[in-house]
């Protein structure tokens, strides 16, 4: 299939530059993934649209501050997205105006109050991806002195005060994501309470959302596009109680198509059961590919083009999709990160 199959009309003005003024008070769009009928209801309805008894599979990664501002020899400033660690002192980053950011270039990085925190150099260049190399080690206190919240770049302005709550959902635990896994930025302590109230069950994976989610699809056959690795963790908890619903019958609803990855990506493809330990995915969902674990998934409104629209649509159809989206857009939906759900059941 080709990328171009996978587009639609957004007007620009629907794409989503704030987050709600309160948490979970978004619209969210039920379509039947069989049917491709849909509904439009609140966010808040979400409890009411999910079966008793089901298991509902939440991300816990937690947004590290990645964006961070550093200052050339000539005193410009550059825009460093630090993805994840090589070492304790070298880190991959995307940098800003790439190709002027070349091997031997040297950094330096201050904290807010403009005092020297750290230099670097450029060590190495792999397909733009660069390795920067500190001269010190660099924890999580350089990100949260240094850094900014990693908004995406559809997102027209700068971070603030809000985004460092907003941009992040109310389970995340550690550090590792350079961006959010943005269906759970809509679930709230009453949701979820209201969910449990139902007998359904939560359970948490991690996956470190990186480049694999959001980088766009430059190739014009899907089958030509690789998808970067992103690490993910299931606890042997965890994958006992997901194991436990599938045998049971039981719904198992995944936020985001983060969860839906790293349960697709760690699933035994013979037996069916998920397997719990660390790995690294770069699995490309696309249509054709057989869900073995998921029945259910909670996720925002995706860029026209992307790896992420091509998963939506292998899970619920694409025309089911773009019908969809069609009526969001005529509904004036709001679109991306800090826009609307969609609930494909």
């Amino acid at each position: 299939m080709k990328i171009s199959e996978f587009t639609f009309e957004l007007p620009e003005e629907l794409i989503a530059q704030t987050p709600s003024k309160e948490r979970g008070n978004d619209r969210l769009l039920v379509v039947d993934r069989k049917t491709g009928a849909y509904q439009d209801a609140m966010f808040c309805d979400f409890p009411d649209f999910v079966e008793p008894n089901s298991l509902l599979v939440v991300n816990d990664t937690k947004v590290r501050k990645a964006r961070v501002y550093g200052i050339s020899e000539t005193g410009g400033k550059v825009e460093f997205l630090f993805t994840e660690p090589v070492s304790d002192n070298s880190w991959q980053a995307m940098v800003s105006r790439s190709k002027k950011q070349f091997v031997g270039k040297k950094y330096v990085f201050n904290n807010p109050e403009g005092q020297l925190y750290a230099n670097a150099t450029i060590t190495a260049d792999n397909d733009g991806v660069k390795t920067v190399t500190f001269d010190r080690n660099i924890d999580e206190e350089f990100f949260i002195k240094c850094g900014h919240v990693p908004l995406p770049p559809y997102i027209k302005r700068e971070d603030d005060f809000n985004d460092e709550s907003r941009y992040q959902t109310i389970y995340a635990r550690d550090y590792g994501s350079m961006a959010a896994p943005t269906a759970g930025l809509h679930m709230t302590e009453d949701i979820l309470s209201r969910l449990k109230a139902k007998g359904v069950e939560i359970v948490h994976v991690t996956l470190q959302v990186g480049m694999g989610t959001f980088l766009p699809v430059r190739t014009e056959n899907l089958e030509d596009h690789h998808m970067h690795t992103e690490r993910y963790h299931v606890t042997a908890e965890a994958a006992e109680a997901i194991n436990a619903a599938k045998k049971a019958g039981r719904k198992i609803v995944a936020v985001g198509t983060t969860s839906v990855r790293t349960l697709e990506s760690c699933v035994d493809r013979t037996t069916g059961l998920v397997r719990s330990g660390s790995g690294a995915t770069d699995l490309f969902i696309t249509p054709g590919f057989t869900f073995r674990v998921v029945d259910q998934m909670v996720t925002n409104f995706h860029t026209p083009e992307s790896t992420l629209l091509v998963l939506v649509s292998a899970f619920c159809g694409r025309e089911n999709i773009l019908n969809a989206y069609k009526h969001a857009v005529q509904e004036r939906y709001r679109f991306f990160s800090y826009g609307d759900a969609t609930f494909l059941k």
